[in-house]
């Protein structure tokens, strides 16, 4: 793509609404508008004027043809999104007006804008580095307000300011080692082994940190799935619309009233849980019921989280024990639903469900309502919630920047095992290039076309 080109695209979702917005970027941003604006006032940088749209031509542009009611914002160089010149046209949410305004400047001599081009044109010219740029489409893309509250904090640079000490450390320590090579004849004291490992130590351990901060950073980015599995007739489906707060799944009292996987997306402290309500697992010669048994595990093998539902009011039985046994080996809370109808020999009857002391019961009354806002509570202890307003900021959320960051790691660590084998400065800084390379490409400082290309090409058009 060339970046002198002044780009178009419709910058709002596709189909009707109330506004619509075209974006035009580049040095004929301007030039392109005014014809085909009926302007009471000048453009001026920073404001938003009134005006109508209409067809241009060779006549006066007073005569024109009106085709709609406009507002025009005009961001001059480099005070835009781009820092190229940025003419933003708010015209009525009709897609047939809107593509007509996007011909318009087409015909003009604008070029349709690519996926991401508009963040790239930010990122090429400095305004903000690639996590930044990333953070912009995962705001975009975000299902919670905590999603979007985490994406702001990367799109403010957190996680670049947390990484610039950290580069600056190892950065430091080769500029030492450099010199004590370059230098040596000249009596340029050369750095003490102990002295290295101190400083190799100093960049490893908060990379360390950082990246273990992706285990929570990735649920929050991508979410997880919660399947919630039991036998028959124990009350999965009622508290399934529970924690969905709406009638989703059919609830009778017939054992087996669910043949298939139902599934909803939920916020549950502001991580997107989809919930997979699954078939009662037994023992069934129905052929529809068996193939919505054998879905049901599929579900508890593929889940995140387990929900595991047993009946309170009734004594936990083989089949509670053979489902335990399956899913013990999925993270999983246990549920002891129907506790309004009374516990009946529950301690004695978990006893045998080994290894039952492994396990927290929750009672719940689905019925009620009994026992849910403590579901939840554990369920967020299970994701690693409940840290989240404690969670240092700039945290990994991205799977680029957890692999970059493991790859500093290791680089680290061949450089810890160089000073160990007394191996040459001159080898031992080539692992250390190797661990500032990953960190330089987190931010963008040498990340190739190919990577940008893939990153921007997931950003919708008009962004």
């Amino acid at each position: 793509m060339n970046l002198d080109d002044t780009i178009v695209a419709i910058a709002t979702p596709a189909g009707r609404g109330g506004i619509g917005v075209i974006r035009l970027s580049g040095s004929e941003a301007r030039k392109i508008a005014i014809p085909m604006l009926r302007v009471k006032h000048e453009l001026r940088p920073g404001h938003a004027v009134f005006c109508e749209l209409v067809e241009p031509s060779q006549n006066s542009i007073e005569t024109a043809g009106r085709i709609d009611e406009v507002v025009v914002t005009y961001f001059a160089k480099p005070h835009s999104y781009t820092t190229d010149d940025v003419v933003e046209i708010s015209a009525h949410g009709s897609p047939v007006v809107l593509r007509h305004i996007v011909e318009l400047c087409v015909s003009a001599g604008a070029r349709l804008a690519e996926p991401g081009e508009f963040t790239m044109r930010a990122f090429l010219n400095g305004r903000i580095d690639l996590t930044q740029a990333e953070a912009v489409r995962d705001l975009i893309d975000s299902q919670t307000l905590y999603q979007a509250k985490v994406a702001a904090q990367q799109l403010e640079g957190t996680l670049s300011r947390r990484l610039q000490p950290i580069k600056q450390k190892l950065v430091e320590l080769i500029a030492l080692l450099e010199a004590g090579i370059d230098f040596a004849e000249d009596d340029v004291s050369v750095l003490p082994d102990p002295k290295i490992l101190e400083h190799i130590s100093s960049v490893c351990s908060p990379l360390n940190q950082l990246a273990a901060s992706f285990a929570y950073g990735k649920i929050v980015h991508e979410g997880l799935t919660l399947a919630i599995v039991g036998r028959p007739n124990v009350g999965k489906s009622s508290l399934f619309n529970r924690l969905v707060e709406r009638e989703r799944a059919i609830v009778t009292a017939t054992p087996g009233t669910t043949r298939d996987l139902v599934s909803e997306t939920v916020a549950i402290g502001g991580i997107p849980v989809k919930l997979v309500d699954t078939a009662g697992i037994r023992k069934s010669a129905d052929e529809a019921e068996s193939i919505g048994i054998q879905k049901s595990m599929e579900a508890l093998a593929d889940a995140d989280l387990v929900l595991v539902v047993l009946d309170a009011s009734q004594r936990p039985t083989g089949e509670d024990a053979e489902l335990l046994r399956q899913a013990e080996t999925r993270p999983l809370i246990l549920i002891g639903n129907k506790s309004d109808l009374g516990i009946r020999d529950q301690e004695t009857g978990l006893g045998h469900l080994q290894p039952a002391e492994k396990w927290k019961l929750i009672p719940t009354s689905a019925a009620t309502g009994m026992g849910i806002a403590e579901l939840r509570t554990e369920i967020l202890l299970h994701i690693g919630g409940e840290e989240a307003s404690h969670a240092e900021a700039g945290f990994l959320t991205n799977i680029r920047h957890q692999r970059l960051i493991q790859d500093s790691i290791a680089a680290l660590q061949s450089a810890n095992t160089a000073v160990a084998e007394k191996i040459p400065h001159e080898m031992l800084l080539l692992d250390l290039y190797n661990a500032l390379r990953p960190l330089d490409a987190i931010t963008g400082a040498t990340t190739t076309d190919d990577i940008l290309n893939l990153i921007f090409s997931t950003f919708c058009i008009g962004k």
